[in-house]
């Protein structure tokens, strides 16, 4: 079982459409992430293949927190394809950021 300590509240901000946002991937952007893909697995899978539409996908999960009502078309318009790069890896960083750190003694514990 995980321990609370291991949660992680990380927002990491980017600046996308000439604004500092903060990403934030939270339960709820994953659960967002599990609907669109069917898993979190498929959804990294998908960011990694390098795919625009999971970019978008990805760091609309991220920005849930401050605009619920954000769409895919929105974000899409946030950035140019000259940034592509650089958002997925800012993407990349956030999601990181947010997952709880493996504690090789938990592991072996929990074995």
């Amino acid at each position: 079982m995980s321990n609370l300590n291991d949660i992680r509240e990380k927002k990491t901000p980017i600046i996308i459409d000439n604004e500092t946002k903060h990403l934030h991937y939270d339960l709820n952007a994953f659960a967002e992430l599990e609907e669109i893909y069917g898993s979190i697995d498929e959804a990294m899978a998908a960011l990694s293949s390098g795919s625009i539409k999971a970019i978008i996908n990805v760091l609309r999960a991220g920005l849930l927190h401050e605009n619920e009502s954000l769409t895919t078309r929105e974000v899409g318009k946030m950035f140019d394809l000259s940034r592509l790069k650089e958002i997925g890896g800012q993407v990349n960083l956030a999601i990181v950021r947010a997952i709880p750190q493996q504690n090789p003694e938990t592991e072996s514990k929990n074995s």
